[in-house]
C-alpha cells in the first residue's frame, strides 16, 4: 500500500495548498517586486475615444498598465505630456525625445458604421502607431476589430504589438490564466476554478463546488480546460469547453484520477491513475475512444505528467530513485524512463518551455521549496538556476511566449500568485484583494 502522506504530497499537493481561507472571485492586481535596472521610457498617449460605444474603457491606460507591469518599460505620466496627438501627422518625435522618451504610441478607438460592422464582424476599430523617437520613424501600425465586451482584449493586443516591436518577442498580455480559489474554513469550504486575463482582470468562474477542484490544464487551442473534481466525493477528471460551459467526465476509474494534461493535438490526456492496486502510474487516455495506454509500470510513485511540444515524450515526477525527481519517457506503452534532474533531494512538477529548451520545476533549496529552470541540453544540474526565493513556491507554468513563469507562492501567511522572468530579472506578484489563489496555469497564445 502507498503511504497516505506520500499520496498527499505527490498527487494532491494542490489540495494541501488550498486549505487556507480564500475569497470568492478574488480579483488580482500586479505589484512589481523586481524589474530591470534601466526600463525603456515610452509615452503611451491617450487614445481618441469612441463615446459611448467604447463603454468607457480607457484603452491607452490598459496598455500603459500592461507595459509598466512587465517590468521592462517606464511610461510617461500623462500630466507631463505637452500634447496628446492621435494622428501620425501630429507627432513631433524630437519633442518626445527631448522629454526623455525612446518611443511614443498613439491611437484611436473608432466606431464602425452599421455596414462596416456587418461586413467586418465588429462594432469598433482600435488603431495605433508606434514611433521611435531616435530615428523619428514609424515602427508600424496595428488595426484590431472589437466590440465593447472585447475591447479590453484588443488593448492587450496593442500591448503585445508594442512589446514585440521593441523587445523582439511576442507579448503575452492578450492571454488568459486559470487558477483555483476557495473560501471558508474546513469543513465548510467553497472551491472555484477561475479564468482571468493575464493581468488578473475580468475573472470568470468556470466551476464552483463545495468539494475540492484541482489541477487545471489548458488545451493547446485555449478552448478547453481539464481538471480534477471531487464533486462525487471521489476524484474524477473532467474537460470543459470555456465558450459554452459544456463539460464531460472523462475518467472516474477506481482509485486515484489525477494530474491531467492535454496532448498538443488535444486528442489525448496524460494522467495519473492508481487503479485498485493503489500504485500511481502515468497513462494516456484517448478522449474519443476512452482507450488507455499505460506508460509507466514502476512500483514507485509516477505522477505530474506533461507533454513535450511535439507530443512524442512525457516528462513526469517519480520517486523511483528514492526521492522525487524529474524523468522523461516516450509517450508509448511501457516506455523506459530517463532521469533528468540531480543536485537536490527534491525536484518535482516539471513544465516545458514553449521552445522545448527549458525545464522548469520545484526544487528543494535549503529550507525552502523554490522554482528553478534547467537547460534541457545539459543534464546533471550544471545549468540549473533557482529563480525564486520564497519559503514555499510551487506549481510553476511557462508563459506562452516562454519569457516568464507564473507560480504559487506565499506572502506572509497568505497564498499568492507571482511571476518571474526566466532570466530572474523581473518579478511580479499578482495580489488578491480579499483572499488566496493557487495552482495557476497560463493559457496559450492565440491568433
Amino acid at each position: 500500500m502507498i503511504d497516505s502522506k506520500r499520496l498527499l504530497r505527490w498527487v494532491f499537493a494542490g489540495l494541501m495548498a488550498l486549505t487556507a481561507s480564500m475569497a470568492v472571485r478574488a480579483e488580482l492586481s500586479i505589484d512589481i517586486t523586481q524589474g530591470v535596472t534601466d526600463p525603456i521610457p515610452i509615452a503611451v498617449v491617450p487614445f481618441a475615444r469612441a463615446v459611448p460605444a467604447d463603454g468607457g474603457l480607457d484603452v491607452a491606460a490598459v496598455v500603459q498598465h500592461d507595459l509598466d507591469g512587465s517590468g521592462r518599460f517606464r511610461s510617461m505620466a500623462r500630466t507631463a505630456m505637452l500634447s496628446q496627438p492621435t494622428q501620425s501627422s501630429q507627432v513631433q518625435t524630437a519633442a518626445w525625445r527631448a522629454a526623455g522618451n525612446d518611443y511614443v504610441l498613439i491611437g484611436r478607438v473608432l466606431p464602425l458604421s452599421s455596414a462596416e460592422a456587418a461586413a467586418q464582424g465588429g462594432t469598433l476599430a482600435v488603431e495605433c502607431e508606434l514611433f521611435n523617437t531616435f530615428s523619428g520613424q514609424s515602427l508600424g501600425t496595428l488595426r484590431v476589430l472589437a466590440n465593447a465586451d472585447s475591447l479590453r482584449n484588443s488593448a492587450h493586443r496593442v500591448s503585445d504589438f508594442v512589446y514585440e516591436k521593441i523587445i523582439g518577442t511576442r507579448g503575452a498580455f492578450a492571454t488568459r490564466i486559470a487558477y483555483i480559489a476557495v473560501d471558508g474554513q474546513p469543513p465548510n469550504q467553497r472551491y472555484q476554478l477561475i479564468v482571468a486575463d493575464s493581468d488578473g482582470e475580468s475573472p470568470k468562474v468556470v466551476l464552483a463546488s463545495r468539494l475540492p477542484i484541482m489541477s487545471p490544464a489548458w488545451s493547446a487551442d485555449g478552448q478547453w480546460l481539464a481538471y480534477v473534481s471531487f464533486e462525487s466525493s471521489t476524484s474524477a477528471i473532467y474537460i470543459q469547453r470555456l465558450a459554452t460551459g459544456e463539460r464531460r467526465r472523462v475518467s472516474a476509474r477506481v482509485g486515484i484520477n489525477g494530474a491531467p494534461a492535454f496532448s498538443p493535438d488535444g486528442k489525448r490526456l496524460a494522467l495519473t491513475l492508481s487503479g485498485s492496486g493503489g500504485n500511481l502510474d502515468i497513462y494516456i487516455l484517448d478522449l474519443a475512444t476512452q482507450a488507455l495506454t499505460r506508460v509507466t509500470t514502476d512500483p514507485a510513485i509516477d505522477t505530474e505528467p506533461v507533454w513535450s511540444r511535439d507530443g512524442q515524450q512525457l516528462y513526469f515526477t517519480s520517486d523511483r530513485s528514492g526521492g522525487p525527481q524529474v524523468y522523461v519517457a516516450a509517450a508509448a506503452a511501457s516506455a523506459s524512463a530517463k532521469r533528468l534532474t540531480f543536485g537536490s533531494s527534491y525536484n518535482a512538477r516539471p513544465r516545458i518551455s514553449p521552445d522545448g529548451k527549458l525545464l522548469a520545476f520545484v526544487t528543494r533549496d535549503g529550507s525552502g521549496y523554490r522554482v528553478a529552470v534547467q537547460d534541457l541540453g545539459s543534464l546533471g544540474g550544471s545549468t540549473v538556476r533557482t529563480l525564486t526565493r520564497g519559503p514555499l513556491d510551487e506549481s510553476p507554468d511557462f508563459a506562452p511566449n516562454g519569457l516568464s513563469l507564473i507560480y504559487a507562492g506565499r506572502n506572509g501567511a497568505a497564498g499568492v500568485l507571482a511571476t518571474i522572468s526566466v532570466d530572474g530579472q523581473i518579478a511580479q506578484r499578482l495580489r488578491s484583494d480579499q483572499g488566496e489563489v493557487r495552482e495557476p496555469v497560463w493559457g496559450p497564445l492565440l491568433p
